[in-house]
Formats: structure tokens, sequence, C-alpha cells
């Protein structure tokens, strides 16, 4: 087997991970407490932690084995693969608009991913790298804490699955400055970027668990896929002297690309969760219809399957 075609099956199995992941996280965020942003005595969710370490350790062979530009653009079926398996595993269907979504978004951002063109992450030196994290991290504090105002659950979800991107984007491109810098000889140096790394990565997975409470996996889901690379992109082509491939005219390609998958994400965000939508007495869950509207509150909540109780 070809380290090619063997980079492009641990891709495959990366996203699935993934996608099982995001399904168990969502039906824990669904039956948890509204504060609970990391429910420890529930197995699910450690379940679900082991699920996306498995996807992240797939992820990190599959670029091992193959290029940057054929693997990161794989990541984004993570989305196209979790619909499916919600379908079949939890019996949660989706609407037309979210599968629409879901292929907007993906290949957008496969092909913002393809244009893009690497480069040496060692070069860019530990001043940098600090400003670039203290930087990521009121970024994110910042989201979260919009995330706070919002009534409406489809724009809190919105903005704590974009804080989750932006933290496991950051996780990533501090990922592979270290792996860089490693085998320099340089592992103390790197101390700081290791805990930063590592602050990274536990809020992304924070915050990507409180990001399906009350919105269903769709919208989420796809955010988290969106904005990871995009962000991730954004840092290369501004402090890793990254670039995109033929000039200008793949410049404005990259763009046309990044509008279809904001388009994308729009339509997810319209979906209603499966369990809020009405005259469906397979998938409606949680209170009465109606009940929330007497609450003054739209936090669809939906019933959980006992195995995940």
């Amino acid at each position: 087997m070809s380290a090619l075609v063997l980079a492009v099956l641990l891709s495959l199995v990366s996203a699935v991970a993934y996608a099982a992941a995001a399904i168990v996280q969502e039906r824990v965020a669904a039956s948890a407490p509204s504060s609970a942003y990391a429910p420890v005595r529930r197995p699910a969710w450690w379940g679900s932690v082991t699920l996306n370490g498995l996807g992240a350790t797939l992820h990190v062979a599959a670029l091992a084995c193959g290029p940057l530009t054929l693997v990161q653009p794989l990541g984004a079926l993570t989305i196209v693969f979790a619909l499916p398996m919600s379908a079949v595993f939890i019996h949660r269907g989706a609407g037309a608009a979210a599968w629409r979504g879901a292929v907007m978004a993906s290949a957008g951002l496969a092909g913002l991913l393809a244009l893009t063109k690497g480069s040496d992450a060692s070069a860019v030196a530990m001043g940098p790298r600090l400003i670039l994290a203290a930087s990521g991290f009121a970024a994110v504090a910042a989201l979260f804490m919009a995330s706070r105002a919002p009534h409406r659950a489809a724009i809190r979800s919105v903005l704590l699955a974009t804080a989750a991107g932006a933290a496991f984007a950051l996780a990533s491109v501090f990922t592979k400055s270290v792996a860089e810098d490693w085998h320099s000889g340089l592992p103390l140096v790197e101390l700081p970027i290791l805990l930063a790394t590592a602050g990274f990565a536990a809020s992304g997975l924070l915050l990507s668990q409180a990001s399906y409470r009350g919105a269903g996996l769709a919208a989420p889901l796809a955010t988290v896929t969106v904005v990871n690379p995009v962000v991730a992109a954004a840092i290369g082509l501004t402090l890793f002297g990254e670039s995109f491939r033929y000039g200008s005219a793949g410049t404005a390609i990259a763009l046309a690309f990044g509008v279809v998958a904001a388009g994308g994400l729009i339509l997810l965000t319209a979906e209603r969760p499966a369990g809020a939508r009405r005259g469906n007495p397979v998938l409606a869950s949680g209170p009465a219809p109606g009940a929330a509207g007497r609450r003054g509150d739209d936090r669809d909540q939906t019933s959980t399957p006992p195995a995940l109780r």
C-alpha cells in the first residue's frame, strides 16, 4: 500500500471518529445541565473525548504519510459523515437545507485548503508565537463572553462553535510549530508553547461540547469544521509566510470558495434541530410544542437514548 493511499484511508477513518465524537457530544449536551461544560461524571462524555483523541491521532498519522493539501480537505468530510451517522445510530434525520449546507461548506473548505501552499513553521521566532498565543486566548475568551448574551440557541451555538474552531486551529498551528523545532533539539524553549497548545486543545473540547446544547448537530459541527482550518490558513498566510497557489488568480478562486463555505454555514445555522420540527412524532422530543415559548426561551431540549444516560 502506497503512502498516499494510506494517508487517504487514515484521513477517512479520522473523519469518522470525529463525526462519532460530535454525535455523542451533542447527545450528552442535550441531557446535561445547562451549566455543565464538562460533564465528567458522564461515561458517554469520556467516550467522546476518546473518539476525539483517536481522530486527532489518525489525523497526525495521515499528515505524516501524505501532503497537507490532501489530508486537510478530507477532514471536511466530518460533517458529511456525521449527518447519515446520526440518522442511522440515533434516528435523527436532517433536512434538505442541512444537506445542502454541509456539501457547500465541505466543498468551499476543500477548495480553500487545496489552493493553500505550505511553508516551514519553524521560521517564526518565539516572540511572535507568544503574541499569537495571547491574542488567541483573548479572541476565544471574547467569543465565549459574547455567546452568553444572545437568547437564541442557534446564535449562541455558532459563537461557541466559532470559539472552539479557533481554539482547535491554534492548537494545530502550535503543534506543527513545536514538531518542527523538536527535531532541532529545543524542547525546553518550547515549554510555553506546549502549555498554550494544551490550553487551546482543552478549551476547544469544552467549547464544542457547549455549542451542541439546544442547537442540534449540523450547525455547530459545520462551524467548527470550517472555522478550524480557515483560521489555521489565515495564520499561515499572515505569520508563516504561506500563500495561495497560482498567484492572483488562485487568491480570487480561494475567496470564491470562502463565499461558498460561508453560504453553507448560513444554511446550516438556519436549519432547526430535528427534535424541534413540528409534525414529526418520531424525531420530536423534549418539552411539548410551545413549552419553550411559554418560558420565553428557545433552548430546545432533546431526549437521550438510554445508552447515553
